[in-house]
């Protein structure tokens, strides 16, 4: 067999797995409660490793050790802004969002949390909120769709369109039958993955590097000469606010909402913190180990491309395939919880409730909207050239500023209410629309942090002004 051949086995064997629990799940999954959040059924394991798996997307395993290979600098403070926003996500926000989602009507959404807590009879929050999840997430997961053809493309040769088509294909068969459950149990299996893929490229790409060039002299000059160079404090801000979007993502609050016992919440915690700390250092690690190992230096975006030369070059085509099969099960495991989520923004939170009696939509609707989500982002996909990576880091501010602040004080200021949330959202919204357009000096920070800033200080001075008032 070629080691071609042999690679393609190991995607072959990862596809087969991801679509056999999609077909398990769908065992399972009976109404909208058990497709959207899965009855809340998850254990502290798998809500912990299918949160940091739906986080990271392929970017752990293609972005990040390529900004560790330009700028070990950058990507150290970035790694550590996401390590601490992800340890304060799970601390803050895990339980009391778990706990009062509950509370509040058993909330399956999060606009459908932000009607029933500020007590929203006008469903303007509601609305406004799935409205920004529908049309950020469309193309956050047009991005993702954007990596698989490149990387069936890299892999196989096959034609970009063609490796579009399979990765949206599968992504929306799993999720599409098996809803909330096929989406957590599959992010489990990727988290695992991808970790072992990580941890493998780094730790035979430094054993590769001891077997030649690599010793104490050696190691210590290359880290001195990556980060001899000052980073300047906007960049440094800015890699640290990335942390603060976490409390914005609808795709990782909705596992905080899942878990089946709010008590086992702590587990829950230390498990996801340590899975994102070890995935971070050891992405940060394949990222240095390229400069003594590879053969070639790479260049500008060409850089994101280091995980796979590593995986070509120190190891076995049965193991790399594994590996290259990782870098999928990343990118699958961001790309479904999106295209959930934004299809319960579409059925459950903007279409009219089906039926007498406020019945909910029956399933062929939530399954329907998925193929239907999945088909705009493939068409937005089909064009590389219309996908920056800037998309990414726009959906991500513009999350964070915008739902985030909403979340923070619905769980910590019993007196906001429906106008100040909406405010809130509304400035958080603008701030990252506006700052996006500016340039120089101060307007060079990610728009995040001011984004999120604008956002809760609206909130508490509306909050405020109501009280005086009142």
């Amino acid at each position: 067999m070629t080691d071609q051949r042999i690679i393609a086995a190991g995607f072959i064997v990862y596809m087969l797995g991801v679509v056999a629990i999609g077909i398990a799940a769908y065992r399972r999954t009976h109404d909208s409660a058990s497709f959207i959040l899965g009855d809340r059924s998850l254990s502290y394991w798998v809500t912990a490793l299918s949160a940091g798996a739906s986080d990271m997307s392929g970017w752990l395993l293609l972005g990040l050790p390529g900004l560790a290979y330009v700028s070990l600098n950058e990507s150290a403070w970035l790694a550590l802004g996401l390590l601490v926003g992800t340890y304060l996500n799970w601390l803050l926000i895990a339980r009391p969002l778990r706990e009062q989602s509950m509370r509040f009507g058993n909330a399956l959404t999060i606009p459908e949390f932000f009607e029933r807590r500020f007590n929203d009879d006008t469903h303007i929050l509601k609305w406004l909120s799935a409205i920004c999840i529908l049309v950020f997430f469309v193309f956050y997961t047009a991005a993702g769709l954007v990596a698989s053809g490149k990387l069936f493309a890299a892999s196989f040769g096959l034609p970009y369109t063609m490796g579009v088509v399979l990765g949206a294909g599968l992504v929306a068969l799993y999720t599409s039958f098996g809803g909330f459950l096929a989406v957590a149990w599959t992010d489990t299996l990727q988290a695992i993955l991808i970790l072992l893929a990580l941890l493998i490229v780094a730790g035979m790409a430094l054993w590769h590097g001891a077997g030649s060039q690599l010793n104490v002299d050696t190691l210590s000059r290359l880290v001195l000469e990556r980060t001899a160079t000052p980073l300047s404090t906007t960049v440094v801000v800015s890699a640290v606010a990335w942390g603060l979007g976490y409390v914005g993502q609808p795709h990782i609050l909705a596992r905080f909402m899942a878990i089946h016992d709010s008590a086992d919440m702590g587990a829950a915690r230390r498990l996801g913190t340590a899975w994102t700390g070890i995935a971070l250092v050891a992405a940060l690690a394949v990222g240095f180990s390229g400069h003594f190992v590879l053969d070639l230096e790479l260049i500008s975006r060409d850089s994101e491309t280091v995980f796979i030369h590593l995986i070509r070059m120190v190891l076995h085509p049965a193991v790399a395939g594994i590996c290259l099969a990782a870098i999928l099960a990343a990118i699958m495991s961001t790309a479904d919880s999106q295209l959930l989520v934004a299809a319960a923004a579409l059925t459950h939170d903007l279409m009219p409730v089906a039926g007498p009696n406020g019945r909910r939509h029956p399933l062929r609707w939530h399954r329907g909207a998925v193929v239907l989500i999945c088909a705009l982002a493939t068409t937005i996909a089909l064009n590389p050239t219309a996908m920056v990576l800037d998309t990414v880091a726009y959906a991500w501010a513009g999350f964070g500023a915008t739902i985030g602040p909403c979340v923070v004080m619905s769980l910590y200021s019993p007196n906001t209410d429906r106008w100040s949330a909406l405010v809130g959202l509304i400035v958080g919204a603008l701030t990252v629309v506006v700052w996006e357009r500016l340039a120089g000096g101060i307007f060079d920070i990610y728009a995040l942090l001011p984004g999120f800033i604008g956002g809760i200080t609206a909130i508490a001075l509306v909050n405020q002004l109501r009280g005086s008032r009142g």
